[in-house]
Parts: C-alpha cells; sequence; structure tokens
C-alpha cells in the first residue's frame, strides 16, 4: 500500500494507493508517505485541477463499498464540472432513493476525485459535505469548478442529468 501527502488550497490531502490504483483521498496528514507512480500521477493531476488546468481525472480508482454506492460513485464521476444534480436527480437514475444517494456520497473513499461536491439537496440546499472544512469547501470546489448558482439556490442542469442518464442506462 502507497501513500502520498500532498498540500492543496484545501489543506493537506492524504492519497493511499493499492495494486495500481487509488483507494483513498483523506484530509490531513495520514502518515509516512510511501509513493509509488500512480500516487505520483495523482498528485500531478490534483495540482493540475486545483490550478485550474484540468476539470477531470484521467487516473485508477479502486473505491471499496457496495455494488449501490459504486453505482452512485460511478454517475457522480459523469456530472461535468461547474453543473450540479440533486440527491433526487440520482436516486432517480439508479431507481432509489435520495437518502441512499447521500449515504453513498458520504461513503465516498476519494472525495475531489470522485466529485460528491457536485451532487446537492432538492431545490438546491446544500446537503452536506463530510469533507475537511464541510459546506464551505463543497462551495469552494464547485466554484473553483465554474459553478455560479447562488447557494441554497443552485440550479441543476437538465442536460448534464439526461447525459448521465444515458451513460448509465
Amino acid at each position: 500500500m502507497g501513500r502520498l501527502t500532498l498540500d492543496s488550497p484545501l489543506g493537506p490531502l492524504t492519497l493511499t494507493s493499492a495494486d495500481g490504483a487509488i483507494v483513498a483521498l483523506d484530509w490531513g496528514h495520514q502518515g509516512d508517505d510511501a509513493p509509488d507512480s500512480v500516487l505520483e500521477e495523482a498528485a500531478r493531476q490534483l495540482a493540475d485541477y486545483f490550478a485550474g488546468r484540468r476539470t477531470g481525472f484521467d487516473l485508477p480508482l479502486a473505491p471499496r463499498g457496495t455494488a449501490f454506492r459504486q453505482k452512485v460513485w460511478a454517475a457522480m464521476q459523469a456530472i461535468p464540472p461547474g453543473t450540479v444534480l440533486t440527491y433526487g436527480d440520482v436516486a432517480r437514475m439508479l431507481d432509489s432513493a435520495p437518502r441512499a444517494v447521500g449515504g453513498a456520497c458520504g461513503a465516498n473513499p476519494i472525495p475531489v476525485i470522485i466529485p460528491c461536491h457536485r451532487i446537492v439537496g432538492s431545490g438546491g440546499a446544500p446537503g452536506g459535505y463530510s469533507g475537511f472544512g464541510g459546506l464551505e469547501t463543497k462551495d469552494w470546489l464547485l466554484r473553483h469548478e465554474g459553478f455560479r448558482g447562488k447557494p441554497g439556490k443552485a440550479v441543476t442542469g437538465a442536460k448534464a442529468r439526461d447525459r448521465l442518464t444515458l451513460q448509465l442506462l
């Protein structure tokens, strides 16, 4: 298992890898570094993301979770930067319930790279965010990606929702 801590505008982030894939991104410093090539590439891509030179990630990911959570995390990765969907939008696409989607968001082991911050509550309410800084961090990430909705009055992307539905079929 590899580990690499990097500085970010959100504070230190620690990446963890196993078997050639990213398995976790944790807030703060999580122990001694033992970098490998996948972690070094993830650190480069995250640096580019935070510098505004990248909007998505091309990394091998292996988040550990139930089949349902895997589906939710895949849906999150299909939401374009600068766009938000509601927990209900994603739940309808997966034939599930908004609370179940919220639970999968809160259990996301690779935040930022798997963009759980792009899912908000009904009517655009921010919902929650389990990362360091909570909703302030979620708001920062959305604004960094170009989302220009008003806090608490987010406008979801119907076109993005339709594209995502097609991708999940």
